[in-house]
């Protein structure tokens, strides 16, 4: 843990979906604000924020929530987040700093970096958690113990500005790593955005199949199909924007996935155990290696905590 001060004056959440409301608990938790202020698009998201009380106050508009802020984090799907920092560009103070929870990095560099004034600290971040629920009332303030969260501060950002948020993360339960955006873009192509996208697939495919019906995909999910419509489950809009800020790494990977799957598709086809059986075997070893990184749990039910919504690899906000 840091020896720099994790605490923040006041902070703004704007996005006040899972992502955002487990901020506001993790914040709670550690008292890591003086006040927090949130603001969703929707009056019924900010009515129940208040209602919950993960929040201290909620703003009528994302250039309120902003407005004297110490610390904002964008927690919104992030194809809106290009209109978000042109509305609080001009609210922003000197001192602040600005970051978000999104799962791309490249794009929002290129989307909010020039919205940014003099004197205000950019530094993109992406806490690696979720769940496939949504909304708030899916937050909880462990979300992100024991999770990645990883931060890509654009050149020339102040290193006690990037040490402070790297100790807030810390703060909130998260271990803190650090990337160029665009490597960053290329690990979550292959680690989160294409294990979705095969889920969405898989499960597409299976809806749409006339020789099952869909009662028996239900009644035999526990088969494997199952844990992919976890993933299948996770929030459209987040998902959207994934795909299309993240196009170049993403089909990049969807193209080296292809080309490994027409190997895979030979070697059932010509009877190839020995390449099926060391395939295998190598994925297994990588299975243990997350267990050893303490990425997960090697017990039943793929390590799920029953007392929360499943957790996944990537964020839903």
């Amino acid at each position: 843990m840091s020896n720099v001060d994790p605490r923040y004056g006041r902070v703004a959440i704007i996005g006040l979906g899972l992502i955002g409301s487990s901020i506001c608990h993790a914040m709670r938790r550690g008292k890591l604000a003086d006040h927090v202020v949130g603001f969703s698009t929707t009056e019924a998201t900010r009515k129940r924020a208040l209602e919950i009380g993960f929040i201290d106050s909620v703003a009528s508009s994302a250039a309120e929530a902003a407005r004297d802020s110490d610390l904002i984090i964008l927690c919104a799907p992030v194809g809106a987040y290009g209109k978000i920092a042109a509305e609080i560009e001009s609210v922003l103070k000197v001192g602040a700093t600005v970051t978000d929870a999104g799962s791309v990095k490249n794009a929002v560099v290129r989307d909010v970096g020039p919205y940014i004034p003099d004197g205000v600290h950019f530094i993109p971040g992406h806490p690696i958690a979720g769940t496939e629920q949504s909304g708030p009332d899916a937050g909880f303030a462990e979300l992100f113990d024991g999770r990645w969260c990883i931060l890509t501060p654009v050149p020339g950002t102040e290193h006690q500005a990037v040490a402070k948020l790297s100790a807030f993360w810390e703060a909130c339960g998260s271990k803190v790593d650090f990337m160029e955006p665009r490597h960053h873009d290329l690990v979550l192509a292959i680690t989160s955005h294409l294990p979705h996208l095969i889920a969405y697939n898989i499960v597409g495919t299976a809806d749409d199949m006339e020789t099952v019906t869909r009662s028996e995909v239900i009644k035999y999910s526990a088969g494997g199909f199952r844990d992919f419509t976890r993933l299948a489950a996770s929030d459209p809009t987040m998902w959207r924007d994934v795909c299309l800020n993240n196009k170049d790494a993403i089909l990049e990977m969807l193209g080296r996935f292809s080309e490994d799957l027409s190997a895979l598709q030979r070697s059932i086809r010509w009877g190839d155990g020995d390449a099926l059986f060391n395939l295998f075997t190598r994925t297994r070893a990588v299975r243990r290696s997350i267990i050893d990184a303490g990425q997960e749990e090697p017990v039943p039910n793929f390590g799920r905590n029953p007392t929360h919504a499943k957790l996944s690899d990537e964020s839903d906000q």
